[in-house]
């Protein structure tokens, strides 16, 4: 008898441990928190039920409930995006983001320069990106650590503030192509070719040249990328687009601006990247140089 009970015992430990893992590899599998929480059903709603619309309500009784904020809000304000409710999440994040952590800010900031260049808010979408540029002046991103840890399509990586600086720039520069500054957009890519290049980056360039009509420079920025002599070079889709904007290559039929201030370009700004670039060595303070220019003109960059 003490021998059955000890098997049904042990098979009744068996089964729990199995459906343990297999539940631990469902959450695994379909990247869903475990639990019962407010936070919790919203993302089952998002990820395995395919509804957005009923993630968001869940998502917003997580918020006011407490439960887990930080991951609440900017998931929130992502499924929002999807469902074209730009606005909506833009507000949302404005509102609310003084009840997440510190160190959720960078994160919330991503998201809100993504809203605002999927809805066209140039103007935010500058101010944004100069302000988290003045946070690496000051030593404050990343926390104070020289790498960050990022996620792309469910992966982790590390990413250097150097990584971010250029980054950023990157955006800054297709910021002022919306706005067609293109010199300006021009200053701000060169330099973020200096610091980290790759092949994306060169193809803006070579496009901000082209609105230029300086088509010979324009050429031999995007022959950087066929002959692969940038990073990303050997992805198809930027040899592809290279191909078709030297494609774009025709002699020079319309008159340039005679002078820079016709484009909105700011000389105290291109000397601000020209000190980053004469100063950035491999042992640098956390105070980039650039930024100890943009304090005195940031009102003035954005033409």
């Amino acid at each position: 008898m003490e021998g059955m009970m000890s098997f049904r015992i042990s098979s009744s430990n068996n089964t729990e441990t199995m459906k343990g893992k297999k539940d631990e590899l469902y959450h695994v599998i379909h990247k869903v928190p475990s639990g019962d929480t407010p936070y919790v059903r919203a993302k089952h709603a998002q990820l395995i039920e395919k509804d957005p619309e009923g993630a968001i309500v869940l998502f917003w009784k997580a918020i006011n409930a407490g439960d887990r904020v930080d991951s609440a809000l900017k998931d929130m304000a992502v499924v929002m995006k999807q469902l074209d409710r730009t606005e909506e999440a833009i507000e949302a994040i404005k509102s609310f983001r003084g009840l997440c952590s510190k160190q959720a800010q960078d994160s919330l900031d991503n998201v809100l320069i993504d809203l605002y260049k999927k809805c066209g808010k140039i103007e935010e979408q500058i101010d944004l990106l100069k302000r988290k540029l003045r946070l690496i002046y000051q030593g404050a991103a990343f926390n104070g650590r020289p790498t960050k840890t990022a996620r792309s399509h469910g992966k982790k990586f590390q990413v250097s503030v150097k990584q971010e600086t250029s980054r950023l720039l990157g955006n800054l520069g297709w910021a002022y192509m919306q706005k067609g500054n293109y010199m300006m957009a021009e200053v701000v890519y060169r330099k973020a070719q200096m610091i980290d290049p790759d092949s994306n980056k060169a193809c803006n360039l070579g496009l901000c040249l082209i609105k230029q009509g300086r088509y010979e420079d324009a050429q031999l920025v995007l022959e950087d990328v066929l002959q692969s002599r940038l990073p990303g070079a050997d992805e198809t889709k930027s040899r592809r687009r290279a191909h078709e904007l030297l494609m774009e290559l025709r002699p020079i039929h319309d008159d340039l601006p005679e002078s820079l201030d016709l484009l909105g370009i700011d000389d105290d700004f291109v000397k601000g990247l020209e000190h980053l670039m004469n100063e950035w060595g491999p042992v640098r303070s956390k105070r980039l140089p650039i930024f100890e220019e943009i304090s005195q003109f940031r009102d003035q960059m954005a033409c």
